[in-house]
Formats: structure tokens, sequence, C-alpha cells
């Protein structure tokens, strides 16, 4: 199967979501957080890099669950931007 290749509004999106969850770690360890969340630190580490910048739904709802984030929240912050 071929992935269809992403846009610039979802990567862009990808980065936002990393840097929200790198701030919302904050002094927590990356393993830590990952640990918490049932996901490896590669994982996270490749999720806040922007390097896998569309994770899977319950990914991202295992993060926001470890890191104290509501899902609303990280939609409005992460997927609009301001114009």
């Amino acid at each position: 199967m071929v992935r269809t290749p992403l846009t610039p509004e979802e990567r862009e999106r990808g980065e936002r979501l990393g840097a929200l969850l790198r701030e919302a770690r904050g002094a927590r360890s990356m393993v830590d957080v990952a640990a918490s969340a049932g996901l490896s630190a590669e994982t996270l580490r490749k999720i806040e890099t922007g390097r896998a910048p569309t994770p899977a739904f319950f990914t991202v709802a295992a993060l926001a669950r470890a890191l104290g984030l509501s899902m609303d929240d990280l939609v409005l912050r992460c997927a609009f931007v301001a114009a």
C-alpha cells in the first residue's frame, strides 16, 4: 500500500502537536511519559520532533491522558491556526 504524501498543513499540524507535547511534558523524562502512555520512548520522540506528524488517535489520546491534557484543548491548539 502506497501512502499519500502529507500536505504542508498536515506537517505543520504535526509540528504544533509535537511542540505542545514537549511543552506539557516539561521536566518529565520522555521515557517516563511514554511509559505512562503505554508507548515507546522512540514513538514519543518521533511525534515530538515531527517525524511522525500524523500519529494514531489512540496514541494521541494516551499521551493526552498521561500529560493531563484534554483532547478538546489539543484539537483547538493543534488543528486550527489563528489568521
